[in-house]
């Protein structure tokens, strides 16, 4: 499909991908599985529930929201690895810092829900840097017809990525100068494919360039601190913690402009195309 010529609001964007999985949904008795990737900031979040509520209000079809964010390893597990792999291991955020068998588990148990009881899934305490108690895990009582997955990371395989050839910013230059960190990184993002692999469609959000990542997690830092009381990261921060992501975020980028089912790229005004 050409580029559109037309910008959209982000609402008129998830009414479009609603549409798709509606028409995917009605060949199909199991759930659909979607995927919703794109960089830190990029409004992943904000789509994916403007996509459940349109899916639900238009098409009378549930949906399930999960975000990848909830299934990051324990603060525990990380510090182990950070001890025996790299210390950048304790950082989440790159593949090998989820619980994918925690991820199968959960798509799994969606498919039957409510035939075996209701499903559990996980939430993430990102304050605390911890997975919350199950106690305060979100229940969902019936099978949805479409599980949404959204992550930064979604779609991207091991192929994705370019070989390496040093360091690309100064966190690998200082932390990761042999590659080390990146090959475990790689290695763990295996497993993670063969839930890239059952998805139905895949849908990401581009934006400009790496400036427009950093000011957008800037924002929502500060969104995020005032919300809790902590103190915000400043640029230098949020700048080093994008430099954590920036190769796969790159090589994300550069996969979705022909592995993408749907491609929406954004503006820094939040304004929308549809690329392909």
């Amino acid at each position: 499909m050409a580029e559109a010529e037309l910008s959209m609001s982000g609402d008129e964007a998830a009414r479009l991908v609603a549409a798709r999985v509606a028409m995917l949904a009605q060949s199909q008795d199991r759930p659909i599985l979607m995927g919703l990737n794109g960089a830190q900031g990029s409004g992943k979040s904000t789509m994916a529930h403007a996509i459940a509520d349109l899916l639900g209000r238009e098409h009378m079809l549930s949906c399930a929201i999960l975000s990848l964010d909830d299934f990051y390893l324990t603060h525990g597990e990380r510090a182990e690895l950070a001890e025996c792999v790299h210390p950048l291991c304790a950082t989440r955020g790159v593949p090998g810092t989820h619980d994918v068998a925690l991820l199968r588990h959960t798509l799994s148990a969606l498919g039957s829900a409510g035939s075996e009881g209701p499903t559990a899934v996980p939430r993430f305490d990102k304050l605390a840097d911890d997975r919350a108690p199950v106690a305060e895990w979100h229940m969902i009582e019936q099978r949805p017809r479409c599980v949404l997955l959204e992550g930064w990371c979604v779609g991207i395989t091991q192929a994705d990525l370019p070989r390496w050839t040093g360091p690309i910013n100064a966190l690998e230059a200082e932390q990761d100068v042999d590659g080390h960190w990146f090959a475990w990184s790689l290695r763990a993002l295996g497993a993670y494919e063969r839930i890239w692999s059952a998805m139905d469609l895949i849908a990401s959000i581009e934006v400009p360039d790496l400036e427009t990542v950093i000011e957008s997690r800037l924002r929502q830092e500060h969104g995020l601190a005032s919300a809790s009381g902590r103190s915000a990261m400043d640029r230098a921060g949020v700048t080093r913690f994008v430099q954590h992501y920036e190769r796969y975020t790159r090589a994300l980028w550069a996969a979705m402009r022909t592995k993408a089912d749907l491609l929406l790229r954004r503006d820094r005004a939040y304004r929308f195309k549809l690329v392909r």
